[in-house]
């Protein structure tokens, strides 16, 4: 399969896919552009929401950390890893809890677009046995792995590498599946909205790209920025002639073809990425450097411009317009409420959730305000509320009710091949609403907090503050949902429409090209303006649609006609303010630190999830592992023939082994940090192959150094929560000669470290394997049990 590979013409195709879809975002650029500036100088604005939006971003907060076991392909051992998952939504693994406060480099980051989180091996065996080329395996074959426990998590992608991992408990699979999938939700939404004329250029290529080939519809794959929908638009048209040249030659038993297609599917991805993110980046520098002067020639000719286009609607609209609203007449209107109203159930629900979670999280913090001391306890507890929205569990409960949404008989009729990108789009608006809510109810109890005397008054005011921002909810969240249904509902209903008109329409379009002057050929393209006239005809029928479900009431809409007008003409004045810290403003500990150790302080004490169980003995966990697989390395036996090729040798033993040290080993402290560089889109590999010393040692070496390591000494018992932990002192087990870094030397290593506000496919520098980001000497290194040197820097996705 290898030399196959090699003879494939991986550049020559992907670069064909690429030249054509750049020829489509020219064109689109200058649409985009065009629009841009006429909706700058016309300013159709709709309704102005009454809930204030955070400008800046909860940056230098980790939205989780813990331990959980990972599957290593190289060596195909189960080890310990410590998970991060930082603000910017990425899975940053360290060897160990002590690298990571260490800062020492990560073994992986992962960006999770495109990726689906798995809590079965029966789900992923059938996702693998269905992309593996040729004949399908039998069901009930031997998968690729075992799991030591009865709780896996599986990261599946149809085109990049699988990453696997398990956990001890139903409750902790349970959270870290409301985790990973906030990761994918997130790093899906790649796309930046606040971009006015590259984003809507970017998608309207790849739409209009996908309908050149006569694909139509929704498309499961566009999700993460933009380098990575191109990279998998090329794998949509490479992947069937790959299976067709090299599945015949995949050899061996079910497990290895399915390890080896997986391996080669990864490659061709990796090489995809880099030579479209190269070409798709020059594109975009070049469309740039013309810009200046297309928008000086929009400004100028904005009235002929418009005119014109006008002019050449017209005639389509007396070519096109019959057929489409006979199509729309008999093919879209009598299904029209069927598809409201099943988005409407489930988004309405989630909704409704966000609201009740918001009023019992604000009810539940001023109970506790009252009964614990007032004032002296707001800080702590606006805090925690002020990351509600970035909660994965607590906001799961929202997230869940799409789960309902069903588009059965529908989904074929429309062409939707599923129904997971409306799921998504409505779970994010749940959680910017969230946050607005919690913004906005900070903000105003932040202006209002120093004025009041004693609980009393701290108590109605929180309440009539709560009552305040749920009535703008109300009216935001009627409004977002109406503009998701009719969105969703030209998501599904022009793709439909434009595959029935193209055998009678499509044709015929060229002769409207005559109609438009050279002069504005770049801004104004009649295939955009044919689709223009097809939405117009079914427009007026979703517009009613939906008008129709706010009359009634059902979901708790409002109608168009009430519009809050300035009901609250200084609450946008207070959005404009510096953004609050609770902690920094109504600490009442002395701010006895040096500034670099309080920032550091800061970043540390930031925990998004509650724990409400100790931490489970996952080191202990790995010393029962490790055991298990120094005794394969030192004591060959005869192979398990139970056992699948790469797995651990007696799965059974293991569990029942580590079942065994759950019992014994009480909980520790689960201390989180939020100070982490994620650099989305790479890999550093697992295993370093220029070092000769054997896995076991190193991880054993780990081990020790983290026993060895004092524990904070506050003790976490069940609910406790990692916001307000004291950091432990940095660990000095005897075993290092080396004292541990000073606090300037730590804080110049966060500083490298520095959290990216780019969510996806920002790359790193390749670090070589002299260049190691370890605070101590060598022998300390050593002794934490990390193998930096030799490790390679990899391109992940």
């Amino acid at each position: 399969p290898a030399l196959t590979l090699l003879c494939f013409p991986l550049a020559e195709k992907t670069g064909k896919v690429l030249d054509e879809f750049c020829r489509c975002y020219k064109e689109q650029y200058g649409v985009a552009l065009f629009n841009s500036v006429r909706y700058e100088i016309e300013g159709n604005g709709g309704p102005q929401s009454q809930l204030l939006h955070r400008k800046v971003p909860l940056e230098d907060h980790v939205i989780y950390s813990g331990n959980l076991f990972q599957y290593i392909e190289e060596n195909k051992k189960w080890r310990n890893r410590f998970c991060v998952v930082p603000h910017n939504y990425g899975l940053v693994l360290y060897e160990n809890k002590l690298a990571y406060e260490r800062v020492l480099q990560p073994r992986v980051l992962v960006n999770s677009a495109g990726y689906k989180i798995l809590t079965s091996l029966d789900q992923y065996l059938e996702l693998v046995n269905s992309s593996l080329p040729g004949t399908t395996p039998k069901s009930g074959n031997t998968p690729i792995l075992k799991c030591p426990t009865q709780f896996p998590l599986i990261l599946w992608h149809p085109y990049s590498r699988h990453y696997y991992f398990c956990v001890m408990t139903g409750k902790e699979q349970e959270k870290w599946r409301a985790v990973f999938q906030d990761c994918v939700r997130h790093c899906n939404n790649g796309i930046s909205e606040d971009s006015k004329v590259e984003a809507p250029a970017f998608t309207d290529a790849v739409r209009m790209y996908r309908q050149s080939k006569e694909q139509y519809g929704t498309w499961d794959m566009l999700c993460g920025n933009e380098t990575q929908i191109l990279s998998n638009l090329v794998m949509e048209e490479l992947v069937p002639e790959l299976k067709s040249a090299i599945g015949p030659r995949l050899k061996g038993k079910v497990q290895e073809r399915q390890r080896t297609w997986i391996q080669i599917s990864d490659a061709v991805y990796r090489m995809v990425y880099d030579q479209t993110k190269t070409q798709y980046d020059a594109v975009v520098t070049k469309c740039e450097l013309e810009r200046p002067q297309m928008e000086s020639t929009i400004r100028t000719d904005m009235d002929q411009i418009i005119t014109s286009k006008e002019h050449l609607a017209s005639k389509i609209r007396a070519f096109v317009l019959p057929k489409a609203e006979i199509c729309v007449r008999n093919h879209v209107q009598p299904y029209i409420s069927s598809i409201l109203e099943a988005l409407m159930t489930p988004t309405s629900q989630g909704f409704a959730e966000v609201r009740e979670v918001f009023f019992k999280e604000v009810t539940d913090m001023n109970m506790n305000v009252v009964n614990e001391g007032g004032s002296e306890k707001l800080a702590e507890y606006m805090e925690k509320l002020s990351h509600l929205a970035f909660h994965p569990v607590k906001m799961q409960s929202c997230y869940e009710k799409m789960d309902q949404l069903k588009l059965e008989g529908l989904q074929q009729r429309f062409d939707v091949s599923s129904t997971s990108v409306f799921k998504q789009r409505a779970q994010i608006h749940m959680r910017q609403q969230m946050d607005d809510a919690v913004h906005t109810f900070e903000t105003l109890l932040h202006q209002e907090v120093g004025k009041l005397q004693g609980k009393d008054d701290l108590c109605k005011s929180i309440q009539r503050i709560l009552e305040r921002v749920l009535k703008k909810y109300d009216y935001d969240s009627s409004t977002v949902r109406k503009k998701f249904f009719r969105e969703a509902l030209l998501q599904i209903t022009i793709p439909f429409l434009l595959k029935k008109l193209a055998p009678t329409c499509k044709g015929e379009l060229a002769k409207f090209q005559e109609l438009i002057f050279e002069d504005f050929a770049s801004f104004i393209l009649v295939e955009n303006t044919y689709e223009e006239v097809v939405l117009q005809s079914v427009m007026k029928d979703i517009m009613q649609a939906v008008k129709e479900a706010a009359v009634q009431r059902k979901h708790n809409l409002y109608r168009d006609s009430m519009v809050m007008h300035d009901s609250d003409p200084n609450l946008h004045l207070l959005g404009e303010s510096i953004p609050i810290d609770w902690g920094e403003e109504y600490s009442n500990q002395p701010d006895a630190e040096p500034g670099a150790d309080k920032r550091r302080r800061a970043k540390q004490v930031v925990s998004v999830i509650q724990d409400d169980e100790g931490a489970l003995p996952y080191e202990s966990g790995t010393e029962v592992l490790m055991h298990q697989t120094s005794q394969e390395d030192h004591e060959p036996e005869e192979p398990d023939p139970q056992a699948a090729p790469g797995s651990p040798g007696s799965v059974k033993e293991i569990r029942e082994m580590l079942e065994k040290e759950v019992l014994k080993e009480p909980a520790g402290p689960a201390d989180v940090e939020a100070e982490e560089r994620l650099t989305n889109g790479t890999i550093v590999t697992q295993e370093s192959s220029a070092s000769k010393e054997p896995a076991v040692e190193g991880s054993q070496e780990a081990t020790s150094a983290e026993s060895s390591a004092p524990r904070d000494a506050t003790p976490q018992g069940p609910g406790s929560t990692g916001t307000g932990v004291r950091r432990a002192a940095p660990p000095a087990p005897t075993s290092l000669p080396e004292p541990s870094p000073s606090p300037a030397e730590h804080e110049a290593n966060a500083d490298s470290h520095k959290p990216s506000d780019k969510e996806t496919g920002e790359e790193v520098s390749a670090l070589g394997s002299e260049h190691s980001l370890e605070p101590a000497e060598p022998a300390a290194a050593e002794s934490v049990g990390t193998t930096e040197s030799g490790e390679a820097v990899q391109t992940e996705f």
